[in-house]
């Protein structure tokens, strides 16, 4: 789910892209729904990850604490929360451009409130992938392996996405992350960053973890 509010009154002027929704998609997420929300406590988790995932603001929220127990690795910790943030605005910008709308059929049942009713990309998809990617190559514990799939999951358990919606979502949020971890050591990068936050402030580790050299 995104932050961007509901198309206003003047949405109708403004030029379109729309990415139209085969039928065959709306009855694959009918009946992926239906076998994942027999698993015993799908719902509950869905709705706790929807939550962790608002905004990005779970998230970024862990990035701040890495920064706070982890002095060594301050600034990549901020590389973590910057480079969420930036996915998660990509996708809000991709959904006002796209204007997908929900999924609304009588098949698929809607499990949780949405602030927007944009669909395309799904921005909790985009923000957990770039997460789970730059906080995996700080850290050096893979968690997108884990983290993303059920994510993705999730929102199809919660009826508010259609597939492409989540797959799309992961594809922009590893490009982000991608591009974050290629910018952030650049010397206009460090530039701009605080010095407490730069790659050779006192104290810094700079040596690159297993999972940022792949």
């Amino acid at each position: 789910m995104s932050s961007n509010p509901e198309p206003g009154a003047g949405a109708a002027d403004e030029p379109r892209v729309e990415i139209p929704v085969p039928s065959g998609e709306v009855r694959l997420l009918a009946t992926i729904q239906r076998r994942l929300l027999q698993v015993p406590g799908s719902r509950g988790t869905a709705v706790s990850f929807s939550h962790a995932g608002e905004h990005a603001l779970g998230w970024m929220a862990l990035a701040a604490a890495g920064m706070a127990v982890d002095p060594p690795r301050r600034g990549r910790w901020a590389m973590v929360g910057v480079g969420t943030f930036g996915a998660h605005a990509t996708s809000v910008v991709l959904k006002r451009v796209v204007r997908r709308r929900r999924p609304e059929h009588p098949s698929v049942v809607v499990g949780v409130g949405t602030p927007s009713k944009l669909s395309f990309p799904s921005s909790h998809a985009t923000s957990t992938t770039a997460f789970a990617l730059l906080a995996g190559s700080v850290s050096g514990i893979p968690v997108a392996p884990v983290l993303v799939p059920v994510m993705l999951a999730s929102r199809l358990v919660l009826g508010v996405h259609y597939p492409s919606d989540v797959v799309a979502g992961a594809g922009v949020g590893a490009g982000c992350a991608a591009l974050t971890r290629a910018a952030w050591p650049s010397d206009t990068v460090q530039r701009l960053l605080p010095a407490a936050l730069r790659d050779d402030a006192p104290g810094t580790r700079t040596t690159p973890t297993a999972e940022e050299t792949r």
